[in-house]
């Protein structure tokens, strides 16, 4: 979905920024241009960073030591 309508910015976007080691906010926006010209996307934007933030922190489970 596009988050961005000024600048063409998805969520899918947002969330390649993330998995190439975007970490906050601030290098999400840098590295898309998500929220630089009117701003009105910047709540739903933060959100996705944040969601995608996490997922990319927690561990995954395939990787887990079978006992």
């Amino acid at each position: 979905m596009y988050v961005c309508i000024c600048r063409g910015v998805t969520d899918n976007a947002i969330r390649e920024a993330v998995e190439d080691g975007a970490r906050s906010w601030r290098e999400v926006r840098e590295r898309t241009e998500c929220a630089t010209q009117c701003g009105r996307c910047a709540c739903t934007a933060k959100a996705i960073t944040r969601d995608a933030i996490t997922q990319e922190m927690m561990p995954s489970e395939d990787l887990a030591y079978a006992v």
